[in-house]
This record gives C-alpha cells, sequence and structure tokens, in this order.
C-alpha cells in the first residue's frame, strides 16, 4: 500500500517562523519585508518574515524589531535556533540558513512634563 505524500503550504512555514521569532525574549515585534517585484509573484513572503524552499531544504530572512534593552547577538542566535528547532521538529524539513534583520530598536516613550 502507498503510503501518499505530505505537502506543507508555504505559509505554514511562515506561520511557524513568525509565530516562534514573536516568542522570544525581547522581540518586540516584526517588521515588514522590504517591498519587491518578487513579493508579488512569488510565495512564500510574509509579514517580517520571507521562506525559500529548495527541494527538502528551507530557509529563512526575519525582519524584526527588537526591544531596547537586550543584547542584539544574542536575540538574534536565539530567534535563530527556536525557528530553526521549531521548522525541523514540527515538519521534520531541513533547515539552512535563518538570517535575522534588525530594523528598528523600540525605545521607550520620553515623556515630556
Amino acid at each position: 500500500m502507498d503510503a501518499g505524500t505530505t505537502t506543507i503550504a508555504p505559509e505554514v512555514l511562515l506561520t511557524i517562523a513568525r509565530l516562534t521569532t514573536l516568542r522570544v525574549e525581547g522581540v518586540s515585534r516584526l517588521s515588514t519585508v522590504p517591498a519587491g517585484v518578487n513579493r508579488l509573484i512569488k510565495r512564500g513572503y510574509g509579514e517580517g518574515v520571507h521562506i525559500n524552499i529548495n527541494d527538502n531544504n528551507v530557509s529563512a530572512d526575519i525582519h524584526v524589531i527588537l526591544e531596547s534593552d537586550v543584547n542584539i547577538r544574542d536575540t538574534s542566535r536565539c530567534i535563530q535556533g527556536d525557528v530553526a528547532r521549531a521548522i525541523s521538529e514540527m515538519v521534520g524539513m531541513d533547515v539552512g540558513y535563518i538570517n535575522i534583520h534588525v530594523d528598528d530598536i523600540d525605545y521607550p516613550e520620553v515623556v515630556s512634563a
């Protein structure tokens, strides 16, 4: 008996990457992926995340805005590890690169008297 196949929609990978990133301590929110012609044509784009699938290998570019009181390098590495682990464990696909783009820092607003 043929077991059949399982197909994972790119949107599923986007959701996994997006929600995993937002759970990392120090991440304020996702930034927007820079606009371009490819974004209008290709699938695999979502708010703050671009997913590239090649064979059974998933790679991602994640655009974040971090809180002001975090170590950028440590937070970025945490995002990379958590997203790679989530994709690998949840869908069983190999993970290539996870690029983190820190687009801004959220500083608390200063209220003047």
